[in-house]
């Protein structure tokens, strides 16, 4: 592939995501080796983005209505920790040497696709979603029970439990902006005057501190918010993963329709009005965020 395809992703819906990546130690020891081999092969992460899609449109096309995964790989992105963040004296994530050489090179984290089971997930939210007849059209119920035998193989061993990726299409859910802040790093990926992402890094400590702060402040001020519910889901979610994770918030292509984004600060600010009783300031954030976010969702419906 030479990557046209993860620039282009003409007439594809935006998509986003939102991921942990793990020091290796996090991970079951059968499965550390599998994850430097993958890390390994595929090479950039562009080159990643590029194989999961091109994956993914291959499985739509090809013959046998089989449109799941099968597992016998799976893609894996790689991070590499800066060095003096969440750094652990002598010991490479990678399984090179330790010590000082690990410190001044950054440790690595790793975040598993785990295709399988967000296949299965994604298929049951769409049976949720649409009329039983039309979910039996797209999705056969003899290929959801042979994908079901693989869901169930892989939620055998250990780990299972921590799917390590979100993903949103159409948007990103203003809960996960809660996790960032201003300051975060920031990652722009750009290919000839397009922005093709922009992913915005922070440790998982201080992300759980941001989620815990949202959920206590809108547990008192707007305790029937939705955003409440999906801040606390996000707070579990956050819990099951090792101390020394990073969290990522990938924007995919809508990045190009929104950034430079200020919808972190927005949330953030948004939050800190409602605690404060200040329901002008909780307005105007949230008309920020809407009159950035809902042209994009509005195009979910645009013929």
């Amino acid at each position: 592939m030479t990557g046209n395809l993860y620039r282009g992703q003409a007439g594809l819906p935006f998509s986003s995501s939102l991921r942990i990546y793990e020091p290796l130690e996090a991970f079951p020891s059968e499965q550390q080796s599998q994850l430097v081999a993958e890390s390994g092969r595929i090479g950039s992460r562009a080159a990643v983005e590029n194989a999961e899609l091109q994956a993914s449109l291959g499985r739509i096309t090809r013959s046998g209505g089989d449109p799941f995964p099968t597992g016998r790989t799976d893609l894996v992105r790689m991070t590499r920790v800066p060095p003096g963040r969440h750094a652990a004296p002598g010991n490479a994530a990678n399984g090179a040497a330790g010590g000082k050489e690990a410190d001044d090179a950054g440790r690595l984290l790793y975040c598993p696709s785990q295709l399988v089971i967000r296949a299965g997930l994604a298929a049951n939210a769409l049976m949720d979603g649409v009329h039983s007849p039309l979910a039996d059209l797209l999705i056969p119920v003899s290929q959801r029970d042979k994908h079901q035998v693989r869901i169930d193989r892989i939620n055998a061993g250990e780990g299972a439990k921590r799917v390590h990726t979100r993903a949103s299409t159409w948007g990103i859910p203003f809960s996960w902006f809660s996790l960032f802040a201003e300051s975060d790093r920031k990652d722009v990926v750009e290919s000839e005057g397009r922005i093709l992402t922009v992913r915005v890094w922070t440790p998982l400590t201080e992300a759980l501190d941001r989620a815990r702060f949202a959920v206590a402040h809108l547990a008192l001020a707007a305790p029937d918010l939705d955003m409440l519910d999906d801040l606390t889901q996000l707070t579990e979610w956050l819990e099951l993963f090792h101390v020394q994770s990073m969290v990522e918030l990938d924007y995919g292509a809508v990045a190009d329709k929104v950034y430079p984004d200020e919808s972190p600060m927005d949330v953030r600010l948004g939050i800190e009005c409602l605690a404060e009783g200040d329901m002008t300031g909780a307005a105007a954030a949230y008309r920020r965020l809407a009159s950035r976010w809902i042209p994009i969702r509005q195009l979910a419906r645009a013929s």
